[in-house]
């Protein structure tokens, strides 16, 4: 069953704010709105360096996955730092390829995390003559789903459908056009540079999507044309290059008509594990299923599936303690 995302709705943009300007140039982690003068499409554009390193880092995932679980991390940043309200996206291609499972969870307060699950005889088998198996190579059958938690006073709203494209940007585009009706347009880039400080991950995203037509704007179609070609030109390395700043990046791409950069947020990575969320899942088992998870020293060990962080705590629940 799918269910309309009335979490993505349209973006808000002020009209007030100025053209780019002088400020300080924004370049890595960072998420942000931006505006095409006088045109119905709106956009936003992530870029990630510290934040990105760290989740990638956080396991040793082969390279493939690694860029399977950056794209998929950008795409949440995309889509959550448009959110006007508290909460968290998780953004979650499940499937029967190698790589099973993949999430990245999204807080509206600027916070990243994600994880992969995958089999490496299968993804080995799959990787075999690619330089980088696309998504659909690697997830197989399956399907993409975005989930708004508002927090417990609110239901989940949720999205879902079925994966289509040999790339996450194209799976991405399949469920906006599918769950909202929005035309829109995707690009994530994920690679290793080493800017003389040894390889480090880096990540970077755009979308846009057209504003429906209306008695004001007429019809819609020859500006949408325009803008798709335009953003067509916008290249992975330009997403991932440390040098070039946001702001130069979106002039390069709609100079001619202008561009306004709005409302930048900073991105982090950051876990939402801790000692004492741990104790509460383990005081959810009973006393024999806790028995069988302690381990020769006496303790049970857990470790994160997101950060990778290991916990040793006692068999006993915390409201036992």
């Amino acid at each position: 069953m799918r269910q309309a995302c009335a979490y993505l709705a349209p973006f808000a943009f002020p009209l007030s704010e100025p053209a780019l300007t002088d400020a300080a140039p924004l370049i890595d982690d960072l998420a942000a709105a931006f505006q095409i003068e006088g045109w119905p499409v709106r956009g936003r554009i992530v870029r990630l360096g510290a934040a990105i390193h760290e989740v990638l880092s956080a396991h040793d995932y082969p390279e493939p996955v690694a860029a399977l679980l950056g794209e998929t991390c950008v795409l949440a940043a995309l889509v959550g730092s448009s959110l006007k309200f508290d909460g968290r996206l998780l953004v979650q291609a499940q499937g029967d390829g190698p790589v099973r499972y993949v999430v990245a969870d999204y807080g509206a307060d600027g916070t990243l995390r994600g994880f992969c699950r995958f089999d490496p005889e299968e993804l080995a088998a799959a990787a075999q003559g690619f330089s980088r198996p696309g998504a659909q190579a690697l997830l197989g059958k399956g399907v993409m789903i975005m989930t708004l938690d508002r927090g417990p006073d609110f239901e989940r709203t949720q999205g879902i459908t079925p994966i289509e494209g040999e790339s996450l940007s194209l799976c991405a585009e399949h469920f906006f056009e599918q769950s909202e009706q929005v035309p829109t347009k995707v690009r994530l880039a994920v690679g290793s540079i080493d800017a003389g400080d040894g390889a480090r991950w880096r990540a970077g995203g755009a979308l846009i999507q057209v504003i429906a037509a209306d008695q004001a704007r007429g019809d819609t179609t020859e500006v949408w044309d325009r803008s798709r070609a335009l953003f067509a030109t916008l290249a992975d390395d330009e997403l991932l290059d440390p040098t070039v700043t946001t702001e130069t990046l979106l002039y390069r791409l709609f100079h001619e008509d202008g561009v306004r950069l709005e409302g930048a947020r900073t991105l982090r990575a950051q876990c939402r594990c801790s000692p004492d969320r741990i104790e509460a899942m383990l005081a959810s088992f009973t006393p024999a299923e806790r028995a069988d998870m302690v381990e020769p020293d006496g303790k049970i060990h857990v470790k994160c599936e997101y950060c990778g962080r290991n916990y040793e705590l006692a068999p006993e629940p915390a409201a036992a303690q």
